[in-house]
C-alpha cells in the first residue's frame, strides 16, 4: 500500500481551527510566524459556532458595580476554587480588551440603546456579563476571526486529522497528518505546536458536542508526554434538547434562561428555589419565591440587585437538580424538565432568540413563544485538559502549546457559562503569541527520524489491510454507551470500577476494527482511527473520577455526595504516560496572594482555622 508522503514545513503549526486556533493563528502571524493551520472539518464548521450565548468580559455595560474583580471572583466561585487563580486573573483582565478588539475587527454584537455593546444575564456571573449576537455568539466570533485571519498569511489545511506529534530531545518538531477526504499523507515540520482541537464529549451517548469532538487532541498530549488534569470533571449541561429522540442531546442555550426561562416540573412547581446551595443562600433570602414578577424585573434590569433567578445558578447545581427531579418522579413528558419562556412577547423572543425559536419549531415543532421547552442534561464541555503554564500556554513539553478546551487550569471543577468564549480569544491569542516567541529561538527545522514516521503510517493503514475484524461504528457505539452509563453524571465506585474494565476490553476491540474500502471517504476508516484517542480520554476521566472520593463541581459521587474539603479542597488530579501506562497523581496551585484573596469568600476558601 502507497506510503507516500508530501512534506511541509511552518515555524508554527497551529491544530485547530475554532476560536482559540484561529485567535493563536492571527497572533502568531502578527509575531512574524509562517503559520499552518490543520482543520479537521471545513473551515467555519469549528465546535466554537454552537456557543450562543455570549462570551462573558466585564465591560460593566449594563450595570457599572462590574469589574474584572468580580469577574475573577465569580470565576473562582463557580470552580469550587481548584481553578488555577492566576489564569482566571488573567482572564477576567483581558477579555474586555478581546471583546473590544472582535469589535474593531467587524463583529456586530447586539447593542444597548445608548450604542455599548450588550450584556446578558448568565449562570454564576454576579452582573450581566456576557457580550452577545442574539443566540448566535460563537458564529460571530468565528466570522469574524476567519475574516481576520484570512488576510495573515496562514495557510489552512481542512478536512485533515492530525494522527501523531514527533519530539526530538524532548522539544515538539511535527506532527503527521492525513487528509479525511483523498487519504494522502503529510509531514509537517514545527518549530512550535499550539492544539486547539476542543474538547471530548463525543465519548458520551447524550452530548451537545458535533462529530469532531473525540478528544484526540488530548490524546495527542498524553501520548507526547504531556501532563493532563482535571479529567474527572466532565460539565454536563442541564438544558440539551431531549425530544425528539434525533436531536437529544442539541444544546439549549444558557440565553433562554439568561433571558427569563423558567424551569419548571410535571407538577408545575419551579424547583430551582429547592436547590440553593449554601454558597449561594443569601442571594435567595428575601426573595419572593412564588412571584414570576420578580424574574421579569430582573431580567428587564428593573432591579438594583445582584440576585439572580435560580435558573441561573451555575450548571452542575442546575443540571443536578433536573436529575434529582427526574429521580423522584417529577420529570417532564420525556423524562427532563419544563423550560418555559412564552411569558415573554413573541416578538422580543424571536429578537434575543431566533436560533432557538427556529430550533425546536423545525427540530420538535414546538413554538417557544407559546409553549415550553423539554430540556435535560447533556455532556457539553471537559474542564480538564492539558495542563499549561498559567502565563505561556505552555504545556510540559516544550514547544507544545495548548488553549481553548484543549487545556486546563481557568474554569477548575465547573466552567460558568460565557466563559469559554471569552477563554478562546484570551488564552488563544497568549498562545500564539509564545508559540511564536518560542519559534525564533529554533534555527533550523530538525529532521524527523523515518523509521518513526514508517511506524505511524504502518499503524495509520492497519485497519484498512485487515479483513476479519470488527465494524469501528459498532466499538463506538458501545463505548458512549457505557460512558454515559457508568462515568455519567452520578457516579458511584462499582461504576467506575466496571468501567475501567470495560474500558480495557473496547481497547482489545478497538485495535482489532477493518474499515475496507480504500482510503478516499472512508468514514469507517476514520473512525477506527479515533478509538484509540477515545478509549484514553475516557480512562483518564474515569481514573480521576474514581480516584476522586468526593463531590465538587462537574464531578458527583453518588457514595460521596459532599465535598471532603479537608483532603481535596486544594488539591488538582495529575495524569501522565510513564511507561506505557496511565498514573496519577495529585498537585496544588501556588497560595493566593493576599490582594486577590481579599476578592474571595473566606468560608469558600476552605481555610483552615490559626
Amino acid at each position: 500500500m502507497d506510503k507516500s508522503y508530501s512534506e511541509w514545513d511552518f515555524d508554527v503549526v497551529v491544530i485547530g481551527a475554532g476560536g482559540a486556533g484561529l485567535r493563536a493563528a492571527i497572533e502568531a502571524s502578527s509575531n512574524g510566524a509562517k503559520v499552518g493551520m490543520i482543520s479537521k472539518s471545513m473551515l467555519g464548521k469549528a465546535h466554537t459556532v454552537m456557543a450562543e450565548g455570549g462570551a462573558a468580559a466585564a465591560l460593566a455595560n449594563k450595570d457599572h458595580r462590574d469589574s474584572w474583580k468580580i469577574h475573577f471572583r465569580d470565576t473562582m466561585k463557580g470552580g469550587k476554587y481548584l481553578s488555577d487563580w492566576r489564569m482566571a486573573k488573567v482572564h477576567a483582565q483581558q477579555a474586555p480588551d478581546r471583546i473590544r478588539e472582535l469589535e474593531q475587527w467587524g463583529a456586530v454584537f447586539d447593542r444597548t440603546s445608548e450604542g455599548k455593546t450588550s450584556q446578558r444575564n448568565f449562570g454564576g456571573h454576579t452582573y450581566p456579563r456576557l457580550a452577545h449576537i442574539g443566540d448566535a455568539t460563537g458564529l460571530e466570533l468565528i466570522r469574524t476571526l476567519q475574516q481576520r485571519g484570512i488576510h495573515t498569511g496562514m495557510e489552512v489545511f481542512m478536512e485533515y486529522t492530525v494522527r501523531h506529534l514527533f519530539k526530538k530531545d524532548g522539544r515538539v518538531v511535527g506532527c503527521f497528518a492525513y487528509n479525511r477526504s483523498d487519504g494522502s499523507l503529510h509531514l509537517f515540520r514545527a518549530k512550535s505546536i499550539v492544539l486547539a482541537t476542543g474538547g471530548i464529549t463525543r465519548c458520551w451517548e447524550v452530548c451537545s458536542g458535533s462529530w469532531e469532538y473525540t478528544g484526540e487532541g488530548h490524546a495527542l498530549a498524553y501520548w507526547t508526554g504531556a501532563e493532563m488534569g482535571d479529567m474527572e470533571f466532565v460539565q454536563f449541561h442541564p438544558t440539551g434538547m431531549i425530544w425528539p429522540p434525533s436531536v437529544k442531546g442539541i444544546l439549549v442555550t444558557e440565553g433562554v434562561r439568561g433571558e427569563g426561562g423558567m424551569l419548571t416540573n410535571s407538577e408545575g412547581d419551579r424547583f430551582m428555589f429547592d436547590y440553593v446551595p449554601e454558597m449561594y443562600r443569601e442571594e435567595f433570602a428575601d426573595t419572593e419565591v412564588e412571584s414570576s414578577e420578580w424574574v421579569k424585573e430582573v431580567v428587564a434590569g428593573k432591579l438594583a440587585t445582584k440576585r439572580r433567578p435560580p435558573e441561573l445558578l451555575t450548571r452542575d447545581v442546575v443540571a443536578k437538580a433536573i436529575n434529582s427531579e427526574k429521580a423522584a418522579g417529577r420529570a417532564s413528558e420525556h423524562g427532563g424538565a419544563y423550560l418555559d419562556i412564552s411569558w415573554r412577547k413573541s416578538e422580543e423572543i424571536k429578537k434575543k432568540l431566533p436560533g432557538m425559536y427556529h430550533q425546536f419549531m423545525e427540530l420538535a415543532a414546538v413554538d417557544i413563544t407559546k409553549e415550553p421547552m423539554e430540556v435535560g442534561p447533556t455532556a457539553h464541555y471537559v474542564m480538564g485538559g492539558v495542563r499549561v503554564d498559567p502565563i505561556t500556554q505552555e504545556t510540559s513539553v516544550p514547544g507544545l502549546f495548548a488553549a481553548g478546551e484543549a487545556a486546563t487550569g481557568l474554569h477548575g471543577a465547573n466552567r460558568l457559562g460565557g466563559n469559554s468564549l471569552s477563554d478562546l480569544i484570551t488564552f488563544g491569542k497568549i498562545a500564539g503569541e509564545y508559540a511564536a516567541k518560542s519559534a525564533r529561538h529554533v534555527d533550523n527545522f530538525e529532521e524527523i527520524d523515518e523509521q518513526e514516521i514508517d511506524s505511524v503510517i504502518t499503524e495509520m493503514l492497519e485497519p484498512l489491510r485487515r479483513e476479519d475484524g470488527e465494524n469501528p461504528a459498532k466499538v463506538v457505539d458501545d463505548l458512549r454507551v457505557m460512558m454515559q452509563n457508568k462515568v455519567g453524571i452520578i457516579r458511584t465506585r462499582k461504576l467506575l470500577e466496571e468501567a475501567l474494565e470495560d474500558l480495557d476490553d473496547l481497547e482489545a476491540r478497538g485495535r482489532n476494527t477493518t474499515s475496507p474500502g480504500g482510503r478516499v471517504y472512508n468514514p469507517g476508516w476514520h473512525q477506527a482511527l479515533e478509538i484509540a484517542a477515545m478509549i484514553d480520554v475516557s480512562r483518564m476521566c474515569a481514573l480521576s473520577a474514581l480516584m476522586r472520593e468526593e463531590s465538587r463541581g462537574g464531578h458527583t459521587r453518588d457514595d460521596f455526595p459532599s465535598p471532603d474539603n479537608a483532603k481535596w479542597g486544594k488539591v488538582n488530579s495529575r495524569i501522565k504516560q510513564v511507561d506505557g501506562k496511565m498514573e496519577i497523581d495529585y498537585t496544588s496551585y501556588p497560595p493566593i496572594p493576599d490582594d486577590l484573596r481579599d476578592l474571595l469568600d473566606s468560608e469558600d476558601l476552605l481555610e483552615e482555622e490559626e
